[in-house]
């Protein structure tokens, strides 16, 4: 298969998440991965299987389901077929009795399944240590990534004001809109590492629907299709001449995703308090950009760009009423929401090779939600924005 991941670029990951393991727990022996995600950062392919990492060894990616597609498509070293973990487990003699996982990802039954065969007493979390890890991008994903940037860019800036038109309802531009990027090369999927979430391709909504509440944790919001499917959008919701049209849409490259945020004011323009309230979401997000440099701190970004404003406008900052969420930005990657986070708590300093979605939004009652969202990747002078330039909201007559 082409456009195998680099097995230098594997073993470099692979290195650098045990360089992080050790740092944070000198003594543990064993770690094992079983999420898709984190097996195709670590191997080049994500088939349903295992990978277990002992300290002292070369670590082996045991395959359930597809072997034979994980062998065409990966170079990783040591890829082993198995019908179950008893046929792991026999592979090894454990000598310790803990084994660092995914807590974050693996149900208790899968836990207790894992155990039969691998008798741990023990099990402790790597989940940071594997987020940190791949926080910090290589110039080989780095590549991916300023790919689906400049696709994100002509989709949402050149080509989705030529498909508004008034009477559309939500589902039918979210359906047009998914094939244009498709067209433009999306890998199809938006991916998320938030517990049992799904989103579709993002919340693309019209007027108020876009500060409508939703679990989702994000500024926007949607009516969705119903309480079964709170998201895609509404059948009923239609374009009118006047309203603003929000879309929040991830892309992506051969796995790697980018973040943008787009408004519309279709048919006429919005009138200048709402336009000021949107130019202020884009200074904010060019002030944030400005210190995405090596030593800065997430959290203190935070702590100042949020101590700048005023009351009046920190109410539905963020969010509509009550559901606010308490970020700026977000680490971005192989999934939408990764590590760090522009937030309180967040206090490792950034580094080159990081990327960042940052996303100041502001709902408006009667109007619906402004403001702006791109993806950044931290440089020597400041945030290198990968996404376009537009300032985010876009007359469309």
């Amino acid at each position: 298969m082409d456009n195998k991941t680099p097995l230098s670029e594997l073993n470099f990951r692979m290195e650098r998440f045990k360089q992080n393991l050790t740092a944070a727990s000198p003594n543990w022996q064993y770690a094992a991965i079983f999420s898709k995600i984190n097996i195709l950062y670590f191997t080049g392919t994500m088939q349903e299987g295992m990978l277990f990492i002992p300290r002292n060894e070369d670590a082996t990616y045991w395959v359930r389901r597809s072997y034979d597609r994980a062998i065409d498509e990966s170079l990783f070293p040591s890829i082993k077929p198995m019908d179950s973990f008893k046929d792991a487990g026999s592979a090894y003699q454990l000598t310790d009795k803990t084994v660092y996982v995914e807590t974050e990802f693996l149900p208790i039954a899968f836990v207790q399944r894992f155990k039969k065969y691998f008798p741990f007493e023990n099990f402790l979390s790597l989940d940071f240590q594997v987020a940190m890890t791949r926080a910090v991008k290589s110039q080989y994903e780095l590549d991916f990534m300023i790919e689906s940037g400049k696709r994100h860019k002509v989709i949402l800036e050149d080509r989705v004001p030529g498909i508004l038109r008034e009477g559309m309802n939500e589902v039918e531009l979210t359906g047009e809109l998914y094939k244009m990027m498709l067209e433009e090369g999306h890998h199809g999927v938006a991916r998320f590492s938030m517990f049992d979430t799904e989103a579709g391709i993002g919340h693309i909504a019209f007027g108020e629907s876009s500060i409508y509440p939703t679990s989702f944790n994000g500024p926007g919001g949607n009516y969705g299709m119903s309480a079964a499917v709170p998201h895609v959008g509404s059948y009923t919701n239609r374009l009118k001449k006047g309203q603003l049209a929000f879309i929040d849409i991830g892309c992506g490259v051969n796995g790697y995703h980018t973040d943008k945020t787009m408004v519309y004011a279709y048919g006429q323009d919005v009138s200048p308090e709402v336009r000021a309230i949107h130019n202020q979401c884009v200074d904010i997000q060019n002030r944030i950009a400005e210190r995405l440099k090596p030593g800065e701190i997430p959290s203190k970004i935070f702590e100042d760009i949020m101590g700048s404003l005023s009351p009046e406008f920190m109410k539905n900052f963020m969010g509509f009423g009550s559901r606010q969420v308490k970020f700026l930005g977000h680490g971005i990657g192989l999934v939408i929401d990764e590590f760090p986070v522009i937030a309180k708590g967040f206090d490792m300093p950034l580094t080159e090779g990081m990327v960042f979605a940052v996303e100041p939004k502001k709902g408006i009652a009667g109007i619906g939600m402004v403001g702006i969202e791109n993806t950044f990747m931290v440089g020597k002078e400041g945030g290198i924005c990968i996404t376009g330039t537009h300032p985010g909201l876009m007359v469309v007559k």
